[in-house]
């Protein structure tokens, strides 16, 4: 497997209309916005569509695609059985797990691993009870293995600010007495954004990519998901035809280091409100522009 040997920048421009894109918990689950009533999509959803994605290509593929497994599994789009990483883990490094051979293996297994990196934190195999004089150690004495993957992603924001439309809704249908009467906790909020442009970027980084074994395949595989990011990710929130990827932007450099830096880049391109964009042209460095699924 030949790992990747140029350094790639890439950007994703995108349209929500009358969808949640990414609800935030601890604000009644409103789109999220920054202080300036911009849209946010943070980089851990989008990362998380990503891996569904992954997912599903892996399971058209007969489910033996090796080295095409994904680790980190939605709990409602579980594939192998696992429920839990641990689990997971467990299955595929057997007594491996928290050698030197964790990260070898980990890393020829997952594809998610390989782009993203992964954090495997173990507990100690102490068990627990009173300390022996020779025992000074204090406070957990396990071990965590971090892999650091070559693939960066940045959280989307929208060009301009948001408009956000709250609707009370009824969450669910009394089934006590006669169900005339509505309990308190029957009745919700839905809230959406009633239409926004947003773009995030990222960036795949070939020295890091020579310690997860990330391939020149790998990316293709990315380049090949992104245009179709929200293709089956349907729900109430967003509904189908609610989000669309309008734009993917990819720069191919011709070297490991890059031939700009990937701010310089990103600084490269411009979008505007209603999807549209140009992009200053930087010598040397020919972007690829791909339409949206």
């Amino acid at each position: 497997m030949n790992t990747l040997n140029n350094k790639i920048d890439f950007a994703v421009i995108l349209r929500v209309v009358n969808a949640n894109p990414n609800g935030d918990p601890l604000n009644g689950n409103r789109p999220r916005t920054d202080f300036n009533h911009f849209g946010e999509i943070s980089d851990v959803c989008i990362k998380r569509k990503i891996r569904d994605r992954l997912l599903e290509k892996w399971v058209q593929n007969g489910k033996n695609d090796d080295g095409r497994m994904v680790f980190v599994q939605s709990e409602d789009r579980t594939e192998d059985g696992a429920k839990s990483l641990r689990e997971r883990a467990e299955a595929v490094l057997g007594k491996d797990l928290g050698s030197d051979k964790t990260v070898t293996i980990a890393c020829e297994k997952w594809i998610d691993v390989r782009a993203f990196g992964q954090l495997f934190a173990l507990k100690s195999a102490k068990k627990s009870g009173k300390k022996s004089a020779e025992d000074k150690t204090e406070g957990d004495t396990g071990i965590s293995i971090g892999i650091r993957g070559p693939v960066t992603i940045q959280s989307a924001f929208s060009i301009e600010p948001v408009d956000i439309t709250s609707t009370q809704i009824t969450k669910s249908v009394s089934a006590e007495g006669d169900g005339s009467k509505r309990g308190s906790d029957t009745m919700g909020m839905k809230h959406r954004i009633d239409n926004g442009v947003y773009a995030f970027y990222g960036s795949m980084n070939p020295q890091l990519a020579e310690r997860t074994y990330f391939s020149e395949n790998d990316a293709m595989i990315i380049k090949e998901l992104l245009p179709r990011l929200f293709e089956n990710d349907e729900s109430s929130a967003r509904p189908s035809g609610s989000m669309e990827v309008l734009k993917v932007i990819w720069w191919k450099h011709n070297c490991k280091s890059g031939q700009y830096s990937s701010a310089k880049v990103h600084r490269s391109l411009k979008v505007k409100p209603d999807g549209g964009f140009d992009i200053d042209g930087l010598a040397g460095l020919d972007p690829e522009i791909i339409d949206g699924f």
